[in-house]
């Protein structure tokens, strides 16, 4: 073990030992970033809104434009002009400009790339866009002190909120609420399937809790997105970790890709269509172009073949001889499919399918137990009876058993007749038994 590895394993955790070939932060900047405040819950994480600054190791690559984005609690971000030239850096909590108050938030991306941030969310600054709001100054122990007490009453907030518009008989679901930095606003995020009419409601919210009350209805995809999950494939839920854009998904995506339409299977945890529905459908829509149509008929000699199946990565077809229903099912590939159909075009009918030299000679099947195949006994081990004899057993049972001597069957001419009784010399019959005295 060298040195400098040995000084590594001594030091303390949370302490930077330098090293040969370089050298440790200075003890300003140690200080520096054990003093800088965080939001709780992590601060800037690595999640669906992170920004990438691809710019950091270029030298000025933070420099030439004032904008700076800023995160809030959900899936909330904004940009703000930093009019007062505050060395900003990544992760700083910062006090922006809000209406009415200040909101806190932490800053995810300074520099060039705000811009373009900006124009990807169609963003625009000036006289033909909206007025982007200011950065105040950084956070003070004091304003983080009040942006947690107002964040702790979010959850009592929300459940006193649902009770309120379950007595209002309102066809709404508030799913969250966010409360501003400076706890003079709150936002409830609600779902609702048709539209609500939630203006005594935003009255009573605003007499109960004394602060100014901001609607935003949002999707269901969205709210499973906040609250996040683990999918059938298992792996979290892909709104919860990179999507940010909510396309509409259709039952003919699922008809494209050949699966049953089975609505507890292509339902998500948000009781929508599963947006994975959407990442393969576009290749098999090109792939299908590939295909053989499915409404036409094959004739042959024999009979008239329509569609059943298609493979469209392996590019086979399955067809059958009823319309209905599955019978007599034969599989070809897709070039043998528009050679039977150009010969049907030109009034030739082939004789099968399958062609001359894909056809196998039909072997004789060995004879088998047909009725037994099938049962699900069959490799199950069969427990051998054992023979018991009844009655006592030999007094020369402990020798060895001898095969016994076979008797000659006797033969008929041999057998020998029943005799009759003998006669008494007085001519009489047998004796009769005589009693015992």
């Amino acid at each position: 073990m060298s040195k400098d590895d040995k000084q590594k394993q001594d030091a303390p955790l949370g302490e930077q030992q330098p090293v040969a070939g370089g050298a440790a932060a200075p003890e300003g900047a140690q200080e520096a970033s054990k003093s800088k405040p965080r939001l709780s819950g992590g601060g800037c994480q690595r999640h669906k809104l992170h920004s990438f600054n691809w710019l950091e190791d270029i030298p000025g690559g933070f420099a030439g434009s004032d904008l700076v984005e800023v995160q809030f609690k959900n899936t909330r971000k904004g940009f703000y002009r930093n009019s007062a030239k505050l060395p900003l850096e990544i992760g700083d909590v910062v006090a922006v400009e809000a209406s009415p108050g200040h909101d806190i938030g932490t800053v995810t991306l300074i520099g060039k790339l705000v811009e373009l941030s900006m124009r990807r969310a169609g963003v625009r600054s000036g006289a033909q866009g909206t007025e982007i709001k200011r950065v105040f100054r950084k956070a003070k122990p004091a304003d983080i002190e009040k942006f947690e007490e107002a964040r702790a009453r979010e959850h009592d907030t929300m459940i006193r909120a649902r009770r309120i518009a379950d007595d209002l008989k309102l066809n709404m679901k508030i799913g969250d609420v966010e409360f501003q930095g400076d706890g003079n606003k709150a936002i409830f995020y609600y779902i609702a399937d048709e539209r609500v009419d939630f203006r005594q409601l935003i009255k009573i919210l605003a007499e109960t809790f004394k602060v100014r009350i901001e609607m935003k209805q949002i999707g269901a995809r969205q709210e499973a997105g906040r609250i996040g999950g683990i999918g059938p494939c298992g792996r979290p839920l892909c709104c919860s970790q990179w999507m940010t854009n909510f396309v509409s998904v259709a039952t003919s995506a699922a008809r494209y890709q050949d699966i049953s339409l089975n609505p507890q299977k292509l339902a998500g945890q948000c009781a929508k269509l599963k947006c994975c529905l959407n990442f393969e459908v576009d290749t098999y829509v090109e792939a299908s172009k590939k295909m053989p149509p499915r409404e036409v008929r094959l004739e042959t000699a024999d009979a008239t073949y329509f569609h059943f199946k298609s493979d469209i990565f392996n590019r086979l077809v399955t067809y059958s001889t009823d319309k209905s229903m599955a019978a007599n099912l034969v599989t070809i590939d897709a070039d043998r499919v528009f050679e039977i159909i150009a010969l049907n075009k030109a009034g030739e009918k082939p004789l099968t399918l399958m062609r001359e030299a894909d056809v196998k000679p039909k072997e004789k099947a060995a004879f088998g137990d047909i009725l037994g195949e099938d049962d699900l006994t069959r490799f199950d081990k069969k427990k051998k009876r054992k023979n018991k004899k009844k009655g006592p057993k030999p007094a020369d049972s402990a020798q060895p058993d001898k095969p016994a001597p076979q008797q000659p069957k006797p033969q008929p001419e041999q057998q020998s007749k029943p005799r009759r009784p003998k006669k008494n010399k007085g001519g009489q019959g047998p004796k009769k038994p005589q009693a015992d005295e």
